[in-house]
């Protein structure tokens, strides 16, 4: 298992239960036991009692019929341990050879079995639930309450918010259940059903506990945390109000344990009913996207920035080429609020550029060296997750760049008592090149071969043009606390 940071377990592997089986092997049974609702009994909504119920068993006949456990089968092929399987062709002699472990490329098949859950939103079949439960599905069948296993296809997944939609074929007239129209409050009665453990159409009930829940999952954290007991097995499966209607999908659990310690997670309705809305008319969700890397602002920033506050976004580094770059925002800028709307922190800026979609033009109100300025900008298209790996990666490429001199860099815009402008070095090996020509942590570098630096992308590029351009050396302008001196870094550390 994985950790969260402060004992979070991992969604992945605390609320679906995955078995892998030995090769060719057969599916691990799994225990399902929801049921099959009439149309007479498709609402979903009921009306809500003064005072927390004596019991709760007329919301859960309404709306139990309308959860489902799913059984997904994913089947992954491994090469043979041990074995460097080269690539054939059908007609190279060894091909045969190779195919007596089971593939024609020598692979073997493992087959594995994941369980959670899941609930219908139409008559003819929809389906929400997580991601982290289908993720890789080769084949999904849904249980409904009366125990009849009816097969599934998968519609559309959206990773950052851990939500998928599935349909359930030839689905005909069945329960299905309703978004919530109002929000949960601290304090409110909440009623989870799914199929923990394999235990379908299991009840449990508790409070809200607390709402706006970052985990550190993703940007788009914002969840609903409730002590109705639930476990594995549980992911993707409802969490309702008193009224039948639901609030949120539930996702993952806080655990030292692996089991249920009453603190669990769900991702709220107003976020997944607009994502699932996407996914069911596109299969993919369309988001905005102004394309800077951001930061909270600390108190220390705050007062290092001369802030009045510590709301805001910082923006840490615009992306080469992405709106907000060409829009004119730079490394240091605090975004403070959008089309007019104050902005709390970073999660909030994601949250709010994201749900506009692309194509939208925003006003982006920010603080620049103390004063209030505006820019006007048109929302570009969230990358994939693949496009910003290859990002990243050419971030990490350039990173390394410098960690062959052993430098370490940040915008001096976001240190506190290092100005606006330039790098500064905030963690230097000691040993290593850059310190035996002198620099030293907390130094910061102004300029490299005349250029201005913002980002730490900006040194990395300095050093690689000087190579291109066959010079030895790039000459730095740095500023310490004895005053701003020049030093000459040799592009090839040795």
């Amino acid at each position: 298992m994985t950790n969260f940071p402060a004992f979070y377990r991992h969604y992945r592997s605390l609320l679906a239960t995955a078995a892998a089986l030995a090769v060719g092997g057969a599916l691990m049974s799994g225990a399902f036991s929801p049921s099959y609702a009439t149309a007479e009994t498709q609402s979903a909504q009921s009306v809500a009692p003064a005072s927390g119920p004596a019991s709760f068993a007329d919301i859960v006949d309404r709306v139990k019929p309308a959860v489902v456990a799913i059984k997904v089968k994913t089947v992954e092929t491994t090469p043979p341990e041990g074995l460097d399987i080269p690539d054939l062709s059908p007609d190279d002699p060894l091909y045969r050879f190779f195919k007596r472990f089971g593939e024609p490329d020598g692979r073997r098949k493992h087959v594995t079995l994941a369980q959670g859950s899941g609930f219908i939103i139409t008559a003819d079949g929809y389906v929400v639930t997580n991601n982290h439960v289908v993720e890789h599905a080769s084949e999904v069948e849904v249980s409904l309450d009366n125990g009849e296993v009816l097969p599934a296809k998968l519609i559309g997944t959206d990773k950052r918010t851990d939500l998928a939609l599935l349909k359930i074929s030839n689905g005909n007239n069945l329960t299905h259940v309703d978004w919530s129209t109002s929000a949960p409050r601290v304090g409110d009665w909440v009623i989870a059903v799914g199929n923990p453990f394999g235990l379908g159409g299991t009840v449990t009930a508790g409070i809200v506990s607390a709402r706006g829940r970052d985990i550190g999952a993703g940007a788009y954290d914002d969840y609903i945390q409730i002590d109705a007991p639930v476990n594995r097995g549980n992911s993707g499966g409802p969490t309702f109000d008193t009224r039948g209607g639901v609030i949120g999908v539930n996702t993952a659990i806080y655990s030292p344990s692996g089991g249920s310690v009453g603190i669990g997670f769900a991702i709220p309705a107003e976020v997944a009913k607009d994502v699932i809305a996407a996914l069911k008319e596109h299969g993919v969700v369309a988001r905005g996207w102004i394309g800077v890397k951001i930061q909270p602002v600390t108190q220390d920033i705050a007062d290092s920035l001369g802030l009045k506050s510590t709301k805001g976004a910082l923006v840490a580094q615009p992306q080469p080429g992405a709106p907000a770059e060409v829009a004119g925002l730079q490394a240091g800028d605090v975004i403070t609020a959008v089309d007019g709307e104050k902005i709390e922190g970073p999660r909030e800026l994601a949250r709010k550029i994201a749900a506009m979609g692309p194509g939208k033009v925003v006003n982006i109100a920010f603080i620049r060296k103390g004063s209030e300025k505006s820019v006007k900008l048109t929302l570009g298209v969230l990358p994939t997750e693949k496009e910003e790996a290859a990002a990243d990666n050419d971030g990490a490429e350039k990173s390394s760049a410098l960690a062959s001199f052993g430098l370490d860099v940040a915008p001096a815009a976001a240190v506190r008592g290092a100005g606006g402008e330039g790098l500064v070095v905030v963690a230097i090996d000691p040993t290593g090149f850059a310190a035996q020509k002198g620099l030293r942590r907390g130094d910061v570098i102004l300029e490299a071969s005349g250029q201005t630096l913002k980002a730490g992308g900006d040194l990395a590029a300095s050093i690689e043009a000087a190579k291109k351009d066959g010079r030895k050396t790039v000459l730095l302008r740095v500023k310490s606390a004895e005053g701003t001196r020049f030093v000459a870094l040799p592009v090839n550390p040795s």
